[in-house]
């Protein structure tokens, strides 16, 4: 499949921000596996003093290995666990599913930490960007849209509305049913290009995963949805951008180096 990238995001504790702050290559046929910080990283560290991860305490350095970090491994179940091949299914992903394209899906979410996983939105040959995510938020919405939930079917088309009056977040975008029922909202690391770029989306439930016990809440509806932008290539600000390509200032770091990982 080549090389595939994802990003890593950091939530303040304070301010409940999220800044993307770290970005991941991998080639899984390769063996070759790549992570530099990201601008997003300096602004975290400027606005909410981020703190350098153990794992890669240098922001200024090229770190690759042969094998996938532990960061990022320890958000991918165990093949050997009975019940992978149910986890791999309720992610909608073949049995023969590798770590990257787990994680692109599942979000890399831990209840132990503040960190989460997404991937980087790729443009497919048909001009469209295509992504999948669970949807955020529906646990917080009102009695209808929970009532409304509960009568989703796998393959309903779904709205992608724009969300200016949310008082958390001006960049919030919903998802709504054909019948006008707010139900949640995408990710907020697609909101920023979804709510100022334009463009022509849609978006359908791709899995209904049941409520059983054990399973993760968050991981109940999977949305798949479809982007087009015209001159617009999305992910692509200072916060994307790894910090050995932005130039190094401040206090982050000395000059860039490259860390080979036995």
């Amino acid at each position: 499949m080549g090389e595939r990238t994802l990003f890593l995001a950091w939530q303040g504790t304070q301010t409940r921000e999220w800044f993307p702050i770290g970005r991941l290559d991998g080639d899984v046929e390769r063996s070759t596996y790549r992570f530099r910080y990201t601008g997003g990283a300096e602004r975290a560290r400027q606005k909410v003093g981020f703190p350098w991860l153990m794992e890669f305490p240098e922001p200024g350095w090229d770190y690759r290995a042969p094998d996938l970090f532990p960061l990022f491994q320890n958000r991918v179940m165990a093949s050997s666990r009975p019940d992978f091949r149910d986890y791999l299914r309720s992610l909608d992903l073949p049995d023969n599913a590798d770590p990257i394209e787990i994680l692109t899906v599942n979000g890399g979410y831990r209840m132990t930490d503040s960190y989460e996983v997404f991937p980087k939105l790729t443009k497919q040959p048909d001009g469209r960007f295509v992504c999948r995510f669970f949807l955020h938020g529906w646990r917080h919405v009102g009695e209808p849209a929970t009532e409304r939930l509960d009568t989703l079917q796998e393959g309903e088309e779904l709205r992608v509305s724009i969300d200016p009056d949310n008082p958390y977040d001006p960049l919030a975008v919903q998802l709504q049913t054909t019948d006008c029922q707010m139900i949640g909202w995408v990710p907020r690391y697609l909101a920023p290009d979804l709510a100022t770029a334009g463009g022509k989306y849609e978006a359908h439930v791709a899995r209904v995963n049941p409520m059983v016990h054990g399973a993760p809440l968050r991981q109940r509806f999977l949305i798949k949805m479809r982007c087009r932008w015209e001159n617009h290539e999305p992910m692509s600000s200072r916060d994307y951008i790894p910090l050995i390509d932005l130039g190094l200032e401040g206090d982050i770091g000395p000059a860039p180096k490259l860390v080979l990982s036995d």
